[in-house]
């Protein structure tokens, strides 16, 4: 009996050793659509009155855990049942998240206008805010479902990167790491989310100490600090974010890509002790790349359907 015990022990540690490396490989490769997840939501859920703030984040992260719920089982349906789609969709997964970095960036570059839709929500935010009789939870509604959705499609790239690092493992350590990363991530975004959203409060609070003693002069000169470090955050945030989109995607992508992957390899070799280095800016080009394709084979597809549109309205109007 006692044997038995200790031989189930030591399956369980062993079951938990390996799920803790699966782990740890899949975070470091998520780490970049988690960067951006963390930023992304920080910036959607400014903007409400302080006392709305958390539970805007808290009903945001209850549809990102149902998103999870539903997410999470179908990758593991695709390990087991249709192996063969895991790289695939994790191809997908690198050209998206380089897509979305250099849209990103292109976005700031190119100093684009904001759409009329963006005017108009931020104006309708604006007066709501000022506004008594509106009713603010009915308009949170909108922003919630929409950061969810967001959410939603993070999380899958999330998902489908952790599961292509997993994807030789047994079923039931898949399981299990997967769970462990989908809950954990979530926590951990939102949990900071909270936090980034609730400094500008901890820092006016921190203003408003009286009197004339040293810790309340500290306190002072600490929440002031707060408050000009708070805007450096959410563009340090998003810098960071979009610069690890670059080099998961550029890696994802590389790896998928026999040519471009013994590329890399022989100039990282050839780099010698600073190959690390290379492989990281040479991962990041290869993110910068692909991006700057897929947007700009976007840019050509939405131009030729311009063109054609006029032609088309007109062959109706003639039928």
């Amino acid at each position: 009996m006692a044997s038995s015990l200790l031989a189930l022990l030591d399956d369980i540690t062993t079951l938990l050793d390996d799920v803790a490396v699966l782990s740890k490989v899949a975070v470091k490769k998520t780490s970049g659509v988690v960067g951006d997840d963390l930023a992304l939501n920080a910036e959607q859920v400014t903007g409400f009155t302080p006392d709305r703030e958390i539970p805007v984040v808290w009903a945001v992260a209850k549809g990102s855990f149902v998103n999870k719920l539903i997410l999470v089982p179908a990758a593991l349906l695709i390990s087991a049942f249709a192996p063969r789609l895991i790289v695939p969709l994790l191809m997908v997964g690198g050209i998206f998240l380089c897509y979305e970095g250099f849209e990103k960036v292109w976005h700031k570059v190119a100093h684009r206008a904001p759409t009329p839709e963006d005017k108009a929500a931020r104006a309708t935010m604006a007066a709501a805010l000022v506004n008594p009789a509106v009713d603010v939870v009915a308009l949170e509604r909108g922003r919630i479902r929409g950061a969810i959705r967001t959410d939603f499609i993070l999380s899958a790239e999330i998902v489908v990167i952790a599961l292509g690092t997993m994807a030789d493992a047994p079923i039931g350590q898949q399981i299990a790491a997967l769970s462990a990363i989908a809950i954990g991530i979530t926590v951990l975004v939102y949990g900071l989310v909270a936090g980034i959203v609730k400094l500008d409060d901890l820092g006016l609070q921190l203003l408003r100490a009286a009197g004339d003693n040293p810790a309340a002069a500290s306190s002072r000169a600490f929440g002031a600090a707060i408050l000009r470090m708070a805007p450096w955050l959410m563009r340090t945030l998003s810098v960071v974010g979009t610069a690890a989109m670059f080099l998961v995607g550029g890696s994802i992508v590389a790896h998928g890509v026999p040519a471009i992957e013994q590329l890399v390899a022989s100039v990282e070799h050839a780099a010698g002790p600073a190959g690390g280095v290379v492989k990281l800016l040479a991962d990041a080009l290869v993110g910068i790349v692909a991006g700057g394709l897929v947007v700009g084979l976007l840019g050509v597809v939405g131009l030729v359907r311009r063109r054609l549109q006029p032609a088309a309205q007109r062959r109706d109007t003639k039928e």
